[in-house]
């Protein structure tokens, strides 16, 4: 994209009724490494993340433990929402709480429009309900219940009874949407991806949408109807909304004109939600339609979608703990394929950490300012005339960058770390074929030893503002020892889409003393 543009990215906002797991924290680290990307382009960035506070399922977690819902969302938000960005590096520029007014009152002002505009209408509903999804279930999702839930129908998601629910509500004239739905994706081709999910969506919306019940009033943990208070809308449309009400819809128009339309990140089990009945929604409100939905895949472990309901969940922080953030993000986003399902072992975790952050990424670094302060006292060298080997790694440097930015506008950040690690097996070979130790053996050869180290030290530069994005400490402590902070400034600062830009660290510059990047790791769960 060009730069300067706005580029709004949300994650989902989380349902805080259970600790976060590493499934949460993917979509977390994902949505930032965007962020980051795009804000380090020059892009008018803005990352949103938060937490779906009302519903049935909070208030009945709330009145088992004896508290209100309030101080029940404020005790989960605090202890376990808050801490996940911190453990994961996430740099969101805003965390929105749907129980914030800023959100409550602007939503009230969302479904007073589209009642006034005709929308919404009084009926009666009867339809079998989980409780765990906070969603009437199509038949689709709907099995029958075995061993002690045999005879009943359950989720086919929670394994749970589902519940009839028959109540007076208002619903959301959805099916008039369908063909502009359809004329949507057809006109938006990337508006669902990837591929797989726009197809799944097309496929749904074909066969005819109904009206969408987004009422209830069997209890009051919501926000009321402004026209009628005796009822809460139904915790998905609010939540939906938090998206438009965090950048100023209803209350900050001037903002809400520079930040809106957003890209949405979303697991594929809410797709529907994000891709049919949101923009249906905002369609109805008069208000422009999202940029675009990613949907992405689910982490498996064990072969079984991560649920803390089925104890397959894993905290973040045990990873960590362990291998630290840096390698949690560099391992989710490189080692699964953005858009498709990806399982978790601690045995791919391990085996990727060794191989390709200590002895790729991490070794490269240590050598390369050790030799150039073993040879050249501490101080970058000058290149001497450069040869075709030189020139070959100055291409691949340049080619990785320009190819890593396409793959983060496609939103397949796994495609931009598998480009930009090309520059580390390449320095990491071209290291072996130049034996700069043998080099510095002979005073002849000072002016080749100083190409090959400027070379690998240059390399190094790009690298690290390449992968700030998805490792920032590590590249941080990069940065600093190649002695680029004095001389071009915060890595932060540099401009991303010129890293590949050959020749940016000054010969001259002096290194400083680098620990290692990743660190030996000598026990895991």
């Amino acid at each position: 994209m060009p730069a300067g543009d706005s580029f709004y990215i949300t994650t989902p906002i989380y349902y805080p009724s259970d600790v976060p797991h590493i499934g949460h924290g993917y979509t977390s680290v994902a949505v930032d490494t965007l962020a980051r990307w795009h804000r380090q382009a020059g892009d008018d960035t803005w990352m949103l993340t938060g937490t779906d506070e009302h519903g049935q399922k909070m208030l009945r977690a709330a009145a088992a433990n004896d508290v209100t819902p309030q101080q029940w969302v404020d005790k989960l938000v605090s202890e376990s929402w808050f801490p996940l960005l911190e453990t994961l590096d996430v740099a969101n520029d805003d965390f929105i709480r749907t129980t914030q007014e800023r959100h409550e009152k602007n939503v009230q002002v969302f479904f007073q429009r589209l009642y006034d505009a005709g929308y919404i209408y009084a009926g009666e509903y009867e339809a079998l309900y989980c409780v765990g999804c906070e969603e009437f279930k199509p038949e689709s999702e709907i099995v029958d219940g075995t061993g002690p839930f045999e005879g009943l129908k359950v989720c086919a998601i929670h394994s749970k009874p589902l519940e009839l629910l028959q109540e007076k509500n208002y619903f959301f004239k959805l099916s008039e949407f369908q063909d502009r739905l359809l004329e949507l994706y057809k006109n938006e081709p990337d508006f669902v991806r990837p591929h797989s999910a726009r197809n799944e969506v097309v496929s749904f919306v074909s066969q005819g949408l109904k009206d969408l019940s987004i009422s209830r009033s069997t209890f009051d943990w919501g926000i009321p109807l402004p026209w009628d208070e005796s009822h809460v809308i139904y915790v998905w449309v609010d939540a939906l909304l938090n998206y438009a009400t965090a950048v100023g819809y209803g209350s900050d128009d001037e903002n809400f004109q520079r930040r809106w339309p957003a890209y949405h990140v979303v697991g594929k089990d809410i797709l529907r939600f994000h891709a049919v009945i949101w923009p249906a929604l905002l369609m109805a409100a008069g208000v422009e339609v999202p940029k675009g939905v990613f949907a992405h895949g689910w982490l498996l472990v064990g072969g079984e979608k991560m649920s803390k309901s089925k104890l397959t969940g894993i905290a973040p922080t045990e990873i960590t703990d362990v291998f630290g953030s840096d390698a949690y993000r560099f391992y989710f986003l490189s080692a699964i394929a953005f858009g498709q399902d990806g399982s978790f072992s601690w045995e791919d975790l391990s085996a990727r950490y060794q191989a390709e952050l200590a002895n790729g990424f991490g070794n490269l670094a240590s050598r390369t300012v050790a030799m150039i302060e073993k040879y050249f006292e501490g101080v970058v060298p000058e290149p001497a005339a450069y040869t075709e080997q030189d020139l070959a790694i100055q291409k691949i440097v340049a080619d990785a960058a320009t190819a890593a930015d396409a793959a983060i506008e496609s939103f397949r950040i796994d495609e931009a770390i598998s480009s930009i690690w090309t520059i580390v097996d390449a320095l990491n070979g071209y290291i072996t074929e130049n034996e700069p130790w043998a080099l510095a053996r002979d005073e002849q050869q000072r002016g080749r030893l100083g190409t090959v180290l400027y070379t690998c030290a240059e390399g190094l530069r790009a690298l690290s503002v390449l992968l700030s994005p998805v490792m920032p400490q590590s590249t941080s402590k990069l940065w600093s020892a190649l002695g680029a902070t004095e001389t071009l400034g915060a890595l932060q600062e540099q401009p991303i889409r010129e890293a590949g830009t050959w020749g940016a660290l000054r010969p001259g510059t002096t290194v400083h003393a680098l620990a290692p990047l990743f660190p030996r790791v000598e026990s895991q769960p």
